[in-house]
């Protein structure tokens, strides 16, 4: 599910939190009852966890042409 970011308009509390995107928006800070609004970053992606690794990808000797010719 999705991390969306939110920040208050009122007392400019920021937080996150996760919901589906069929979930509606929330409109009202949990700290002081003020509107919120969504806040977009620049990156459309999180990647959390320990990271990537060389065995995660494809192989590159599966058929893939070589650098050399002839």
């Amino acid at each position: 599910m999705p991390t969306y970011s939110y920040k208050c308009t009122q007392c400019e509390h920021a937080f996150d939190t996760v919901q589906s995107i069929a979930d509606a928006a929330l409109t009202e800070c949990p700290r002081c009852g003020g509107a919120l609004r969504k806040v977009f970053g620049l990156t459309g992606v999180t990647f959390n966890g320990t990271g990537f690794y060389r065995t995660d990808s494809r192989s590159t000797s599966s058929g893939a042409p070589s650098a050399s010719n002839g």
